[in-house]
């Protein structure tokens, strides 16, 4: 065996060698928000390729809800895979599409009778809400809200209501679109001003008979973590009642336990009539959907709808699992329970010397800090929120921010992570801010 060749010993590259790379071959405009690589995650921690270990409180942006890799899920993808993996729908059907649109028209808010279809991401799924809402009214305009975040495609930044980074330089957009204020009372826009930016719009842009629908995400998501008040969600129901005009609950980042209910707009009682849902439905397996009152889905000729993964069979099998996790841990109960641990430590750090947290917003375990200097509301403080994040990220926990200000750091931690990793990195944070 004198000639036996040696076999190459495998070199994990390094986060800072894979950033050189990815500067090589990704374009710019892939916003990265951390520089460290992805090796191995586990429920509520992930591994680098260095074998540096974080506490996630950012889940891919509120997608692994239930967790990285739960078993669950793992054996439900695996059991479909070793069956099939693609037919498209639209080809020749499967039956865990029909049964997932099955339970979700039976969990989505209200009595209607309702319809669901499956796409792939989460703009996508605005898309078509738009394309039926048009489709059902025979009307074009669409009104969304300021500070709204609704996907990059050419509908999506429309909507968006925000203009860097996601709109900036890609214009034109789609015509038809207005935006009116989001009631945000920590910085002076009350739901009374909401409202009267709609009138306005009926006396100087459009008639309400044009209009096709208004959409809003009861938690505001990119745009820092505002919720929709009960009452504000209603008086929005009352109007496009008057009208005819269709109310679209965006659920992609509140859905699926987040917010303490399955899905946010519980909290107000008022059913949407088209509402759009992606991101933790199927617990990092790409889907996403429209559910909708049954006869305004069936607007859409055969054919004006679908996609070709589209409702993907792993998608659709995750998606089902999920449903299943959620009942079976109550993660909605748990939800809350995570929502009070934060408050209750954040507010802890605020009173404690933490000048800088402004406000603290928990609607179940969608949490948010405003940092500002000074505890002065009117005064934003986005250089220090993107040095809270650094830190933290230094220090072993991954953080997320955001905001029409860039000023707000979110949390979104794993439903099913421990109290004992929860205050792990709220720990983290505290030493971050205190240094």
């Amino acid at each position: 065996m004198l000639n036996e060749a040696k076999k190459p010993v495998a070199v994990t590259p390094t986060n800072a060698e894979l950033w050189a790379r990815r500067e090589q071959a990704v374009p710019r405009g892939v916003g990265s928000m951390h520089q460290r690589f992805s090796a191995h995650a586990e429920n509520a921690e992930i591994w680098d390729v260095e074998g540096k270990r974080y506490i996630d409180f950012a889940t891919g942006i509120a997608v692994t809800n239930t967790g990285h890799g739960d078993p669950r899920i793992v054996a439900a993808v695996k059991a479909q895979i070793d069956a099939f993996s693609h037919t498209c729908f639209q080809v020749t059907p499967y039956e865990s599409y029909i049964t997932l649109a099955e339970r979700l028209n039976a969990l989505a808010p209200g009595d209607t009778p309702k319809k669901t279809i499956f796409l792939t991401t989460g703009a996508e799924a605005v898309e078509n809400a738009v394309k039926i809402a048009r489709a059902a009214t025979g009307r074009y305009g669409i009104i969304a809200f300021k500070g709204g975040f609704h996907g990059r495609t050419m509908m999506g930044m429309a909507l968006t209501g925000k203009v860097a980074p996601y709109k900036a330089g890609f214009g034109p957009f789609p015509q038809g679109i207005y935006h009116v204020p989001y009631p945000v009372p920590y910085h002076g826009v009350t739901e009374e001003m909401a409202l009267e930016g709609i009138a306005d719009l009926f006396k100087a842009d459009i008639a309400p008979t044009d209009v096709a629908a208004i959409i809003l995400e009861p938690v505001q998501g990119e745009g820092g973590f505002y919720a929709a008040s009960p009452a504000f969600m209603k008086a929005l129901r009352e109007l496009c009642d008057q009208h005819g005009i269709l109310l679209i609950c965006d659920e992609i980042q509140s859905g699926f336990a987040r917010t303490g209910r399955l899905f946010a707009t519980e909290h107000s009682g008022v059913e949407p009539d088209l509402m759009t849902i992606a991101k933790a439905m199927a617990g990092g397996f790409p889907i996403s959907g429209v559910i909708g009152k049954a006869d305004v889905m069936d607007a859409a000729a055969p054919g004006g709808l679908g996609g070709t993964y589209g409702g993907s069979p792993l998608g659709c099998t995750a998606g089902l699992t999920v449903l299943d996790i959620i009942e079976e841990d109550d993660l909605c109960t748990r939800a809350h329970t995570i929502g009070t641990l934060f408050a209750q430590r954040l507010e802890a750090m605020k009173a404690a010397g933490a000048s800088e947290i402004g406000d603290i917003r928990a609607l179940g375990a969608m949490i948010a800090i405003e940092i500002v200097k000074d505890g002065n509301a009117d005064e934003p403080d986005p250089a220090r929120t993107t040095e809270i994040v650094k830190k933290a990220a230094e220090a072993g926990l991954i953080l997320l921010s955001c905001g029409i200000r860039g000023n707000v750091i979110r949390f979104l931690p794993a439903l099913t992570a421990s109290d004992e990793i929860l205050h792990e990195g709220l720990d983290i944070l505290e030493a971050v801010l205190k240094g």
